[in-house]
């Protein structure tokens, strides 16, 4: 046979052969070598094919113009599928805010933009021509990239070798990407997206079909900042372009005045104004807490404190700074030496010439969190099996090494005290007692007016301990959210592969806030590496030696950050049994001091925390000011009130004021400053 013929007998076998593909309603359709998911949604139908934005081939997310490569199940994606098409659209604004930049200002080098939770962003460096972007470039940028959106070019994937990567970006001058490319494995299979026929990218994808797929007046470019290549100081500094992006205007409108809510909302802007707290740069991450801002902190602690000793934990203390040695038998010491503050165990020199310390000092270090200090006062004594379940709490104050650019206000902090708590028990026990942990936090989050989702965080890709321990260890905390009733749709229920700690399976609060956002706070773990590790043990029911299971517990998270989303929940209007002030006798006239006065001292003696404002001030002047420091209640008194023995009670967010005898205005704000936990 020739090769012409036997040329054309392999093409007429490969155009022969069909590949059976699976839908998800069950329907299989057999498609020619070749066929792309694109082609399938044709097959179904015009509607589809303009619906589909991108497929899921055997699972993995791709583009519709992927060939098939044999049998594969087939899920199209279409605007329906919202989180991954908000993940697609993210991905392509950032491409189109880099292939704009760069149409804008030639010369302009371009890194990596990968999408966040609410936008994109992209790394740039600007040419030698002009000074680095700024917020005054950003309506220029948006105007080119609505151009490239509305000119609809089709984005378009090719593989590439690893060497045509590196010779494009060094002919063009891409330094960043010349050296990005050439880090990459020679044998992986390397990828570029292009923009049309004029712009490309190197990317792993997927993308939409084309630019027009976006909408051009749901996105907007929020900011500027700083950021190193590599996120490495000693690098280039390039320009953070910042933007948020979404499938329609409806849903960009919406966020953005979720944000200008947030912004009436921050906590640091609220904390000043209110009187809370501080920081600064003497302190970096450690919070200065005023007078006012303590009494949230102290009231927090008692109903903490409140809760645990009804639930029958045993509260204690440990020391701030432990040996090296420890964390290294803990295992902290390898995985989570980069997040610590390690000190020297030596007297630091006090001459002026010479090193602060020598180079053989032992190492110490401050507590990033509880847990091993509380297995060395579970090691002191021999234990039973009929201690157990033995639960050991603290507030502890723990220190970790965040990054000065990670630092946020009250929400990532250095210092920060945990309302941390251990439960050591058998194995018989662990389901029961994280069920009753359940219902402790169901609780206590109801006592804050928090709504709340329950996920179920399962084994990390590098972790502690066997398989079948994380299978035992992850099937009890599932089956106690099932007997505590929260493994339901009401509950938010949902398991996350991937997100658990290194050395445990854990479950994860996530609070709803006034505005919709959500919050990860509480959390308990089963542990059964840590006990092994440390050499925590019981005598059991057989006399022999066995290792306690460890749960790690926490409700709050920690006080810092829970003050924080308080303070933006209620916008700074803390229900008054939290409230720093809870009143505030104020005077219309001098007349009225002495009334005053004795308002004060009787709503004092009633456990409310009040004062007095007897300034020689207009009464709208006192009203706005204590308004703003959000305090509850506004008793106004005058020469009337002080004649009926009465008071004008202005609450804040009413219209109206109220006028009330002094008993009863006396009653109800005892009432309110009483803790949800102790109210009749």
């Amino acid at each position: 046979m020739c090769h012409g013929a036997a040329a054309q007998e392999r093409k007429t076998r490969s155009m022969s052969e069909m590949f059976k593909i699976s839908l998800p309603d069950g329907s299989v359709r057999e498609m020619p070598l070749g066929s792309t998911p694109g082609d399938v949604a044709a097959a179904i139908g015009p509607g589809l094919a303009k619906a589909a934005i991108a497929a899921r081939i055997d699972g993995e997310l791709v583009d519709l113009t992927r060939p098939f490569t044999g049998d594969a199940t087939l899920a199209l994606v279409t605007g329906r599928d919202e989180e991954e098409a908000l993940e697609l659209a993210r991905h392509d604004y950032a491409h189109v805010l880099a292939e704009a930049v760069q149409a804008l200002w030639p010369g302009t080098q371009i890194t990596f933009g990968p999408a966040t939770d609410d936008g994109f962003y992209y790394d740039v460096m600007a040419p030698a021509s002009r000074e680095p972007f700024g917020m005054d470039d950003l309506p220029a940028i948006e105007e080119k990239m609505r151009e490239i959106i509305k000119a609809d070019k089709p984005l378009r994937r090719e593989v590439w070798s690893r060497q045509q990567l590196i010779d494009k970006w060094t002919a063009e001058g891409e330094t960043f990407k010349a050296q990005w490319a050439g880090e990459l494995p020679e044998g992986e299979e390397l990828t570029v997206y292009w923009s049309g026929d004029d712009w490309l990218d190197m990317c792993r994808g997927p993308h939409l079909p084309s630019t027009g797929k976006l909408d051009p007046q749901a996105f907007k470019l929020m900011r500027v900042a700083g950021a190193y290549w590599r996120g490495d100081q000693k690098n280039a500094q390039l320009t953070r372009i910042y933007g948020t992006g979404w499938l329609n205007k409806k849903q960009l409108n919406a966020h953005l005045t979720r944000l200008e809510e947030a912004a009436k909302r921050d906590h640091r802007k609220l904390g000043g104004e209110m009187d809370l707290f501080h920081l600064q740069a003497e302190a970096h991450g450690s919070v200065f807490w005023h007078p006012k801002g303590y009494v949230i902190w102290r009231e927090l602690e008692a109903y903490m404190r409140r809760a645990i000793d009804g639930a029958g934990y045993k509260e204690v203390k440990t020391p701030q700074v432990m040996d090296a040695r420890q964390w290294e038998q803990s295992g902290h010491w390898g995985k989570y030496r980069e997040n610590m503050f390690v000190i020297p165990d030596e007297v630091p020199n006090v001459e002026d010439e010479g090193p602060l310390v020598s180079d053989d000092a032992d190492w110490m270090a401050l507590k990033p969190m509880n847990c091993p200090a509380h297995v060395l006062i579970f090691r002191q004594g021999i234990k039973s099996y009929r201690d157990l379940p033995l639960r050991i709490y603290e507030n502890g104050c723990c220190h970790r090494n965040e990054p000065h650019g990670a630092l946020h206000g009250l929400m990532r902090v250095r210092q920060f005290t945990q309302d941390d708590a251990h439960i050591f028990c058998r194995e018989d026990q662990i389901v029961a007692e994280v069920q009753s942990f359940c219902e402790l936090a169901d609780r206590i989050y109801k006592d804050f007016g928090f709504t709340y989702s329950i996920k179920l965080a399962l084994r990390p890709e590098k972790r502690f301990g066997s398989d079948e321990m994380w299978d035992k260890a992850e099937a009890e905390l599932r089956d106690a959210v099932v007997r505590a009733g929260l493994a339901s749709e009401e509950y938010g229920w949902e398991e996350l592969p991937g997100e658990g700690a290194f050395y445990a399976p854990k479950l994860e609060w996530h609070l709803t806030d006034a505005i919709g956002r959500t919050w990860q706070v509480g959390t308990i773990q089963s542990d059964r590496v840590l006990p092994e590790r440390l050499d925590a043990s019981y005598i059991a029911e057989d006399g022999e030696k066995h290792r306690p299971v460890m749960l790690h517990r926490a409700i709050f998270g920690s006080y810092e950050r829970f003050i924080g989303i308080l303070i933006e929940h209620f916008a700074g209007k803390l229900p008054v049994w939290l409230a720093p002030v809870q009143a505030v006798v104020a005077t219309i006239v001098s007349d009225a001091d002495d009334y005053a006065k004795e308002v004060t001292a009787k709503l004092k003696a009633a456990g409310v925390r009040v004062e007095t404002d007897l300034r020689n001030e207009k009464i709208n002047y006192k009203v706005r000011e204590h308004s703003l420091k959000k305090v509850p209640h506004l008793l106004v008194v005058g020469k009337r009130e002080a004649d009926e023995q009465t008071v004008a009670v202005r609450t804040l967010g009413a219209e109206h004021q109220k006028v009330m005898s002094l008993e009863d205005a006396i009653a109800m704000l005892k009432g309110e400053a009483t803790a949800p936990d102790l109210r009749p």
